[in-house]
């Protein structure tokens, strides 16, 4: 079913759970191995309840919700996001988006994600190409 893309229109959620290797296998790809997202006894050396995802990871994962709700990457004009909260592994982040307007085939998006009450993502905007 195609998203409509009016003011007001929440757009598809996207739901995702970051597995025990989420914060390993983003290290490799991205080149990013602070201890605080590979090492579990350093991050709770350092007060963290256990490694962290890359706020990185995260963001690709807001942007991967406008991006499937508008027909694909190339579709992503703009993004940006404020990090908040301190995502953590094994538990579902939920990614919201709703659109505030659309002018000349262009769809300017809210977004935010959450882990339970926590938002790690907030003050998300996307700027969406259409059509």
């Amino acid at each position: 079913m195609a998203t409509t893309f009016e003011p007001g229109t929440e757009l598809p959620e996207l739901r995702v759970t970051p597995d025990r290797m989420t914060t390993i296998r983003y290290a490799g790809a991205s080149g990013d191995f602070n201890p605080i997202h590979v090492d579990e006894d350093f991050a709770r050396q350092v007060g963290l309840p256990g490694r962290i995802l890359h706020g990185l990871w995260t963001m690709a994962q807001v942007a991967r919700a406008q991006t499937e709700a508008a027909g694909g990457p190339h579709t992503l004009r703009r993004l940006s996001v404020q990090f908040r909260g301190m995502g953590v592994l094994e538990r579902e982040i939920v990614v919201t988006s709703k659109v505030t307007t659309v002018a000349d085939g262009i769809a300017h998006v809210d977004t935010e994600a959450r882990q339970g009450d926590v938002k790690v993502v907030r003050r998300g905007e996307a700027e969406l190409r259409l059509g």
